[in-house]
């Protein structure tokens, strides 16, 4: 082990409802606690989040509200996840912005002290973007072998991912040249508003990604509730995202 430890360090690692450190709830939690001389333990809970778990979610990592419906629910299972981790420090992967809080969160809603003075926090994600750095100067540098000088001016920087983008073509075999193509395999999501406010579902319709109707076909709230349309034009949204629903409104008359 390359790892030198004075004290127990628990990797750890949540599946939930969603990503709003503040409302969502644990579906699964994973604990690898290695201790200094080597050995390990590793605990796995499915969890009953005691509210549905939506179905975006579920399609991301496999749990479903059948999984989890004769599960514990987090306060039952505290106790056990409290006395793993207490002695120890804590890492993850991008477990610094969402895991670790959204831990203190469920362990404080059930009247367990979380208290980040009693941890040193490891993410290896950060960790990982620190040593290989994934912006334009490092992209030039891996695809084309040149460095980038005056980086984050408009002209370079255009200039530069022209190079980047034409070499990675010639570097992958199984990578079109065409743009669509290219466009295709570029999306990581796929969202009918440029800002991610209106997402799809399963049918290809477009659905609310936040609010009240949150997972709802924005054409059938329009037609049930013409007012939440006069709401979002006038709220502080983009442009963009109203033009959109601005489209999907006058289709719902017909």
């Amino acid at each position: 082990m390359n790892l030198k430890l004075h004290k127990p360090l628990c990797i750890f690692d949540l599946e939930t409802t969603g990503t709003n450190i503040g409302k969502d709830r644990i579906v699964e939690i994973c604990i690898l606690k290695v201790n200094p001389d080597s050995s390990r333990e590793s605990k796995t809970w499915k969890v009953n989040p005691g509210v549905p778990i939506p179905k975006e979610c579920s399609e991301i990592h496999g749990i479903y509200d059948e999984d989890v419906k004769d599960a514990p629910t987090f306060k039952e299972i505290a106790p056990k996840i409290v006395e793993m981790i207490s002695g120890a420090d804590l890492a993850g992967f991008n477990s610094n912005r969402f895991d670790v809080p959204l831990l203190a969160e469920e362990l404080l809603r059930t009247d367990f002290d979380f208290d980040l003075n009693k941890f040193k926090l490891v993410d290896a994600q950060t960790i990982f973007h620190k040593k290989e750095p994934r912006n334009l100067s490092a992209a030039y540098q891996f695809y084309c072998g040149k460095t980038l000088e005056n980086a984050h001016s408009a002209e370079a920087d255009v200039l530069a991912t022209f190079e980047v983008l034409d070499a990675q073509v010639g570097k992958y075999d199984d990578l079109s040249n065409e743009v669509a193509e290219l466009s295709e395999f570029s999306t990581q999501n796929k969202f009918a508003d440029l800002a991610g406010m209106i997402h799809y579902n399963a049918k290809n319709q477009e659905i609310f990604a936040f609010g009240k109707y949150k997972g709802q076909v924005v054409k059938e709230v329009f037609q049930k509730d013409l007012g939440y349309f006069g709401w979002l034009q006038n709220a502080d949204f983009p442009l963009y995202t109203k033009k959109v629903f601005t489209k999907i409104q006058l289709s719902s008359k017909f």
